[in-house]
């Protein structure tokens, strides 16, 4: 029996892992479950996978998850410590499914534990890549993409020598406003940048598609955890989201990883990896659809593909600062503070602003450094919100 923890399980990923732990309930052991303000569906999910431990995010909210885990045998815990400490809980396999910065730490201790970590946090690798990257090695740990566009590169290159890799190509749905004229983005709402062509996500990655920040992120991440040059990484809009990415070889061959937009697919590939198991997935009929089609992103409308190449280009820990300012940047545009094409521009004013703080980008990568800057970083974007508004 395999022990498994799902970290940020109350969100569209940790749900899906969850119902897949819960439909071979006998060949795993729950060690822990987190979620954030959802305490009815993480008390449940915790009781009914028998877990150890269920975090919520909230320490006001220990209160309420006590209350729901009434008469079981699950602990309650919240907050930070509280994430690090059920993270430190030996397990073999753990879902680092939290979103934001916030999820660094308890993958990082995960790690550190020589539990293989099913990595759906991108601003792990976008934050602090070298380091996660190192602690893995450092604990012979392992860690399996869950993204579903860097499980689909993954397994293209099973068997294959990364010597042979001439490119590699991510796919984006565009998003809400992929077909929008460029000039009405100034007015798109909230609510209609909240609403996925494709996929069923929560509101945020939602936003991020229609921006392609989440798009950008995933360029860096192909970077960080393929170790390619970021020339060799490509973006195409795929309107059908059916080819997850494709890696082209030096012999003129592309290897296609083609299903049905199903996160199911690409955590259920890392959770039974090295084998590939049955999951309950679509079967696509290729007949049926008949055609795929492809196009280029156009800069105008997702000029966050161009500050990813801008962050790759800069290294350091520019990453962190791109993450920071990128969801702060969300956190206004959510509350009406700033249009939709506004948050790029605020984010590439909040990386220049602190590029030009002598130092602080090169500084070592450990964690206090990428904290130092994710905080810098916000209160720059805040600032610069601030300006925009006045």
């Amino acid at each position: 029996m395999r022990k498994v923890s799902i970290f940020g399980a109350t969100g569209s990923i940790g749900q899906n892992t969850v119902d897949l732990i819960r439909r071979a309930p006998s060949a795993y052991d729950v060690v822990a479950l987190s979620g954030g303000s959802n305490i009815a569906q993480l008390a449940h999910d915790a009781i009914d996978l028998n877990a150890d431990v269920a975090i919520t995010a909230f320490p006001d909210r220990l209160d309420d998850l006590r209350a729901a885990l009434a008469g079981s045998d699950v602990e309650a815990a919240a907050g930070d410590t509280a994430l690090v400490e059920a993270a430190s809980r030996p397990a073999d396999w753990v879902m680092s499914a939290i979103i934001g910065a916030a999820g660094l730490n308890p993958g990082m201790t995960a790690l550190a534990q020589g539990s293989t970590l099913a990595l759906a946090n991108k601003e792990s690798l976008v934050c602090a890549g070298k380091l996660l990257l190192a602690t893995a090695q450092e604990h012979s740990a392992r860690i399996l993409p869950v993204d579903s566009e860097h499980s689909a590169v993954f397994q293209g290159l099973v068997g294959e020598d990364m010597a042979a890799v001439e490119r590699i190509i991510i796919t984006a749905s565009g998003g809400a406003f992929r077909d929008w004229p460029l000039a009405d983005l100034t007015k798109a709402t909230v609510a209609q940048a909240s609403t996925h062509p494709n996929w069923d996500m929560g509101q945020r990655i939602t936003i991020d598609s229609a921006s392609m920040f989440n798009k950008a992120m995933e360029v860096i991440e192909t970077r960080e955890f393929f170790g390619v040059d970021p020339d060799q990484i490509e973006v195409l809009v795929h309107p059908e989201s059916l080819v997850h990415a494709i890696v082209g070889f030096n012999d003129g061959a592309l290897m296609a990883h083609v299903g049905a937009p199903d996160m199911r697919h690409a955590i259920g590939y890392a959770l039974h990896w090295p084998d590939r198991k049955s999951l309950p997935v679509e079967r696509l009929d290729l007949a049926k659809i008949g055609q795929l089609n492809f196009r280029a992103p156009e800069e105008a409308r997702y000029p966050a593909l161009r500050l990813a190449r801008d962050v790759m280009a800069r290294g350091g820990l520019m990453g962190a600062v791109f993450n920071a300012a990128k969801e702060r940047a969300l956190d206004h545009f959510i509350a009406g503070h700033i249009g939709f094409l506004d948050m790029a521009d605020i984010v590439a004013a909040t990386m220049g602003t602190l590029d030009r703080e002598p130092g602080l980008i090169d500084a070592a990568m450990t964690l206090d450094t990428v904290a130092h800057v994710d905080h810098l970083a916000r209160r720059a974007t805040d600032a610069r919100v601030a300006q925009h508004i006045g």
